[in-house]
């Protein structure tokens, strides 16, 4: 029978009820094998209800799919999907099966979830601060969301969002999600030649901070320290200006990884995964000599509570700060300072990149300019003794020279 219009709407349900509820009867088109119409009393309004349906096998299956409701597409609309159904299923492909992978897929936050425990925490050292970005960014704005339906624009107004108070930290969740959509396409939340949203957005422009504390400023500053009850958080501080460690690394320091006879600390743990020899100063010895020691606490700077170390280093530094006149300067401009002392002490890029622990000599280049000094003061020394051998009379001052006008000599008039 082939299914028309005026057939379907006087398909009458001819069925007998069952035992558990009332059966439902089926209506096949001749014009296209598999595909029909259903008829599903209802036992409430007394009116039928109707979809479109096809009726296939899959890897020797037998598989019913339901189109969708008879009123919310037309014979001819149904038809059109059936066709393309059908194709499918000719091409080895099961249209149900993808139907119920599409109505499983993951939410984001289901992804993010997947992404600490899978990546960040196995990978990077920093997990914590993912962790906080997408609690406090991203998953307020894509928890709900499917992976697959997160398009480039959505990410871009979060990029927007973000940055009208904090450009860098903008950029940093960009980077985030673009790291957690390539995971994505790894795992199968998305397919392989799905694009990555988060790619293509142009990022916030950054300035390089080169804040540090400053000759004229360090007298203010270590008498703002020495004021500063707890001795743990006045050692702390002093190390960072000593030392150049970064924040985590000497917070977590313990006495087992400090050697007073070779006067140097061993980092196990750091950014770049691979333990580091930090040598210590005389000075930085004996600050630590002056540490009282606990038998249950291991930690060079232990913290309130039992066997853990010192984590409330931010707030005495905002305090330590304001009294010291300078607060601008950061808690991570303490080891920036010490990058920037040694510079203008006329220590190599190489040298302080090995002090700082910087894997990439890019990281160190924020404190060439410092190094550029000393070049341009050697070269002076080196011309003065180069034309005093040759005679010359040195330079006593620089003169600038007014620019001479250039331009076409006029004829004589005759």
């Amino acid at each position: 029978m082939r299914l028309t219009k005026k057939k379907i709407d006087g398909f009458k349900y001819e069925g007998k009820p069952l035992e558990k509820g009332f059966s439902r009867d089926v209506r096949w088109d001749d014009e296209i094998s598999g595909f029909g119409c259903r008829v599903y009393p209802s036992e409430v309004t007394g009116k039928n209800r109707k979809s479109f349906i096809i009726s296939y096998r899959s890897n020797g299956r037998k598989r019913l799919l339901t189109i969708g409701a008879y009123g919310v597409f037309t014979l001819e609309q149904a038809r059109s999907k059936a066709r393309s159904h059908l194709g499918k299923v000719e091409d080895g492909h099961d249209p149900l099966e993808a139907k119920k992978i599409e109505t499983q897929e993951h939410t984001f936050r289901e992804l993010s979830v997947a992404y600490m425990e899978r990546h960040a925490k196995i990978h990077k050292k920093t997990w914590r601060t993912d962790e906080n970005r997408l609690k406090r960014y991203i998953i307020p704005a894509f928890g709900s969301l499917r992976v697959k339906a997160i398009r480039r624009n959505d990410v871009a107004v979060l990029h927007h969002k973000i940055g009208k108070k904090t450009p860098y930290e903008a950029n940093r969740n960009i980077k985030l999600l673009s790291i957690i959509f390539n995971c994505a396409k790894e795992w199968g939340y998305l397919e392989e030649t799905a694009i990555n949203p988060a790619n293509g957005i142009k990022p916030f422009k950054e300035e390089e901070r080169d804040r540090y504390v400053t000759q004229e400023e360090l007298p203010n500053l270590a008498k703002a320290i020495d004021r500063e009850e707890n001795i743990y958080v006045r050692a702390c501080l002093w190390l960072y200006l000593l030392a150049g460690v970064r924040k985590s690394e000497l917070l977590q320091a313990k006495w087992n990884d400090v050697s007073i006879d070779h006067q140097e600390l061993r980092l196990p743990d750091t950014k770049s995964g691979k333990p580091r020899y930090v040598p210590l100063s005389g000075q930085a010895i004996i600050i630590l000599q002056s540490l009282p020691r606990f038998e249950d606490n291991p930690y060079v700077l232990p913290g309130k509570k039992k066997g853990c170390h010192l984590v409330n280093i931010d707030k005495p530094w905002r305090r330590i700060r304001e009294v010291a006149g300078i607060k601008d300067v950061r808690l991570h401009d303490l080891r920036r300072t010490v990058g920037s002392w040694l510079g203008q002490s006329g220590s190599s890029l190489h040298l302080i990149g090995k002090v700082l622990g910087h894997s990439d000599l890019k990281t160190t280049a924020i404190y060439s300019r410092f190094a550029q000094d000393h070049v341009k003061e050697a070269l002076e020394n080196h011309g003065k003794r180069l034309m005093g051998i040759a005679g010359k009379e040195p330079v006593a001052e620089i003169v600038n020279m007014p620019a001479k006008r250039r331009g076409k000599k006029k004829k004589a008039r005759t």
